[in-house]
C-alpha cells in the first residue's frame, strides 16, 4: 500500500466516523478497505484493554481482553504496562481500581501473599 492510500484510507474512516456511517457497525459491506485494521493485533487488544480501564469495565471483560491480549503476544509485563501508561489520562484511581481486575485476569490473586519476596535494588 502507499503512503497516498494510507492518507485517503485515514481521512475515509475519520469522514465515516463523523457521520456515524452504519455501515461500521456490521461488516462494512464490499468496502472492507475502510474498516481494515492498521494496528497489529498486539497492539489493537493493548488498546482495547486501555479502553477497557478507561470506562470501567465489567470483571468478565478484563478476562477476555487480557486473554486476547496474550493469545496475541502480549506479555504479563506489557498488560501492567498499560495500566501505569493510562494514569496520566484516566487518573490513579481507575487504574487502581482495574489492577486486581487484570491480576485475577493474569492468574494471580492480590489478596494472597507472593511467592516471592520483591528485593531492593540497593539492598
Amino acid at each position: 500500500m502507499r503512503k497516498d492510500e494510507l492518507v485517503v484510507d485515514y481521512i475515509e474512516r475519520l469522514r465515516r466516523l463523523a457521520i456515524n456511517d452504519a455501515g461500521l457497525a456490521d461488516d462494512g459491506g464490499d468496502d472492507h478497505s475502510v474498516l481494515d485494521p492498521v494496528l497489529d493485533q498486539r497492539t489493537r487488544a493493548l488498546v482495547r484493554l486501555a479502553a477497557l480501564v478507561a470506562v470501567g469495565g465489567a470483571v468478565p471483560t478484563y478476562g477476555a481482553q487480557t486473554d486476547a491480549a496474550v493469545d496475541a503476544g502480549a506479555t504479563a509485563a506489557e498488560i501492567v504496562d498499560v495500566l501505569f501508561s493510562i494514569v496520566p489520562i484516566t487518573g490513579l484511581p481507575r487504574a487502581v481500581a482495574a489492577g486486581p481486575k487484570v491480576a485475577l485476569a493474569l492468574g494471580y490473586d492480590v489478596n494472597e501473599e507472593p511467592d516471592r519476596q520483591v528485593v531492593d535494588e540497593d539492598g
